[in-house]
C-alpha cells in the first residue's frame, strides 16, 4: 500500500478518536516540540519537555540552552498554529518572526563584511553557510528566494484542496525554506515550522519529523537536492505522517484497552478514572 492510500485511510480514524479528547492538542504541541529541539541537539526527554512545558518544573543537568531552545519553540508553535487559525498570509516577515521567535533566547549576533545581523529578530543572513559538506546559496540569493517562496505558498495554500495536494505543499515548503537557509541559526525549526503552519491552515493534525529518524530525515534532504526531483524527501516526509497517526492511533488504543480492563496494580487492579 503506497503512503498515500494509507494516510487516507488512516486520518479519519485519527480524527474520530482525537477530535473530542481533551488536552490532545496541546500534548501533541508538546511532542512536536520535543522531536524537533532534539533533532537540533536539545537533550530534554519528551517527559523532561512535558514537564517543563506544562508544569513550569526544569529537568536536572540538563544545559539551559537546551531548555531555553524547548521553550521558545513552544512559543514560535503556538504563534504559528494561531497565525494558521486566523489564515495571517506568508509573507517574508512572517517567516521573520517566525524565526525570531524560534530563536528568541538563543539567537545571536553576527559581524561580517557586509555589517550585522540578529538571528534573535529573524534577520536574514548576511554571509554563507555551510553544514557538514552542505553548502547553501550565496547570502546575497537569499532575499529573492525568499520572496519566491512566500509568493509560491501564498498562491497556492488556498488553491490546493486534496489532501495530496496539501501535504505536498506542506512538505515542499519546508524542503525549500531549509534548502535556502535564510537565517544564520534556526533554519531546520522553522522550516518545520511552516510545514506545521500549511497542515494546521488546512485543520489537518501538525507531524513532527521523529528525532530518532533524524539520521534519514537529512539523507532524504540531501538525496532530494542531488537528484534535483523532490520524490525523496516527499516519500520521506510521507512516510513520518503514516508513522505519526500509528503511533498516536496505537498509544489510544493501548490505553483504551487498559481502561477497560483495569490496570494491573500488584496483586488487585486500578481503574482510572
Amino acid at each position: 500500500m503506497d503512503y498515500w492510500k494509507e494516510i487516507d485511510i488512516l486520518l479519519p480514524i485519527f480524527k474520530n478518536a482525537f477530535d473530542t479528547t481533551i488536552d490532545f492538542e496541546k500534548f501533541n504541541r508538546i511532542a512536536v516540540t520535543f522531536h524537533s529541539t532534539a533533532i537540533e541537539g536539545s537533550t530534554l526527554t519528551l517527559l523532561e519537555t512535558e514537564t517543563l512545558l506544562d508544569k513550569g518544573i526544569t529537568p536536572n543537568n540538563k544545559p539551559l540552552l537546551h531548555q531555553q531552545m524547548v521553550l521558545d519553540h513552544h512559543q514560535s508553535l503556538i504563534a504559528t498554529l494561531n497565525a494558521a487559525e486566523n489564515k495571517t498570509p506568508v509573507t517574508v516577515e512572517f517567516l521573520k518572526s517566525m524565526a525570531a521567535a524560534v530563536m528568541k533566547s538563543t539567537g545571536t549576533k553576527h559581524i561580517t563584511v557586509l555589517g550585522e545581523y540578529d538571528v534573535s529578530k529573524g534577520d536574514l543572513r548576511l554571509n554563507n553557510v555551510r553544514a557538514g559538506n552542505q553548502y547553501f546559496v550565496n547570502y546575497d540569493k537569499v532575499p529573492g528566494l525568499v520572496e519566491q517562496l512566500v509568493k509560491e505558498v501564498q498562491g497556492e495554500i488556498n488553491l490546493v484542496t486534496s489532501l495530496q495536494d496539501i501535504l505536498t505543499l506542506s512538505f515542499k515548503a519546508h524542503f525549500d525554506l531549509v534548502t535556502i537557509h535564510p537565517f544564520g541559526d534556526g533554519n531546520g525549526r522553522t522550516s518545520r515550522l511552516l510545514m506545521n503552519y500549511i497542515q494546521h491552515y488546512h485543520k489537518l493534525p501538525i507531524s513532527p519529523v521523529h528525532m530518532e529518524d533524524r539520521k534519514q530525515y537529512i539523507e532524504s534532504l540531501m538525496l532530494t537536492r542531488e537528484q534535483q526531483t523532490l520524490q525523496p524527501f516527499i516519500a520521506f516526509m510521507s512516510d513520518q505522517y503514516v508513522k505519526y497517526l500509528k503511533n498516536e492511533l496505537l498509544s489510544y488504543q493501548n490505553q483504551q484497552g487498559d481502561l477497560a480492563k483495569g490496570v494491573r496494580k500488584g496483586k488487585g487492579y486500578s481503574m482510572i478514572f
